[in-house]
């Protein structure tokens, strides 16, 4: 999906359309009067979500912390997250795909790989059919959304970012030399900044680069396993599936607070936020069909430091109060003495309920 959750949030307020947009930080970063804030006005630590086309045009990206964005966009309108809308319409354009291609493999809010082998002969085909999930897509949700078709889910993945927004890249063998060797290597997903870091001090800045460098020098570098998979990737072979279902090992929900609370003089803010995560979960559990008998917190103090803690119930739940029950004996066991900067519950040894 095309800057996801930007464009939800232009459905809601389309006067802010063409505006450089970034979503980020928590729901009291609106202005009491209803007023948009821009970032120059933003004070806190958060990071954007995500910034539409024409924030990124100022240099801005997902990640980036609010306050460096400032510097680089003060102008920019900054909304706040609003996460459940955009599960909402994650489901709404994911179940209109299915109405044309059921292979579909899950890879998070805005994002797809579909299977199109049992449904189509040759390329022209494949293309055919995916401008037509593009328009069935646009139907049921009013947003845009950019497909890569190719032979392998590597490849699919770089064409689909190739021609944003609202691209349909068909991205075959032939084609690599010409449209995948000149990108950065950071382009091929699995290649990360520490990777990026070490290859360019190799001499290996493209994915053509990679592709042309010596497997044994990757080995050597990289290990067997990881170096080996990257001269691959370059090259463009992925031999990955379409994966239609895997069983999640856990749910969780967790919160990174604009300021560090304190244990005792914000208890009361604490205790709700507390409750409203495992609230919260409590129904992530139950829309998604699953109740869990390991209950866990997580705590991150201000000096970073994070801790978890585990409690094993006799029979699986997924009762908001019994989360709560559980995870507030998790919490009698980790020392509260410093500042909290997160705080997050999750439910594991999952079972379809």
């Amino acid at each position: 999906m095309d800057a996801f959750y930007a464009s939800v949030e232009l459905l809601r307020y389309p006067e802010l359309r063409g505006k450089p947009l970034v979503i980020g930080g928590r729901r009291h970063a609106a202005s009491e009067d209803g007023a948009f804030l821009t970032l120059r006005e933003y004070k806190g630590r958060g990071v954007i979500t995500t910034a539409s086309y024409e924030a990124r045009a100022f240099g801005v990206h997902s990640g980036m912390a609010l306050m460096r964005a400032a510097k680089r966009a003060p102008d920019a309108l900054l909304l706040p997250a609003d996460f459940d809308e955009y599960r909402r319409y994650s489901r709404a354009f994911k179940e209109a795909v299915r109405e044309l291609a059921p292979q579909i493999e899950d890879r998070g809010i805005d994002e797809i790989y579909v299977d199109l082998t049992l449904l189509v002969d040759d390329w022209s085909h494949a293309k055919e059919l995916a401008r037509s999930i593009q328009g069935t897509v646009r139907d049921a949700t009013a947003l845009s959304c950019s497909i890569g078709v190719a032979s392998n889910k590597l490849l699919a993945k770089i064409a689909s970012e190739l021609e944003k927004p609202g691209g349909l890249t068909v991205l075959r063998e032939e084609d690599i030399p010409l449209r995948v060797w000149p990108l950065p290597v950071r382009k091929v997903n699995g290649v990360g900044p520490k990777a990026g870091a070490r290859l360019e001090e190799l001499g290996i800045r493209t994915v053509g680069e990679l592709a042309q460098a010596d497997p044994a020098l990757l080995v050597s570098r990289f290990g067997a396993k990881h170096g080996a998979w990257m001269h691959e990737a370059a090259n463009g072979r992925d031999e990955r599936p379409v994966v239609t279902f895997s069983e999640p090992k856990s749910i969780s929900r967790e919160t990174t607070f604009e300021d560090d609370l304190h244990p005792v003089h914000d208890r009361e803010a604490l205790t709700q936020i507390f409750t409203d995560l495992c609230d919260t979960l409590a129904r992530d559990l139950e829309r998604k069909g699953y109740a869990g008998r390991t209950i866990g917190l997580k705590l991150r103090y201000d000096n970073f430091k994070t801790l978890t803690r585990d409690r094993t119930l006799e029979a699986p739940t997924r009762n908001a109060a019994a989360i709560r029950r559980a995870a507030g004996e998790c919490l009698k066991r980790v020392p509260l003495e410093r500042r909290i900067r997160l705080l997050g519950v999750r439910v594991g040894t999952l079972s379809k309920y």
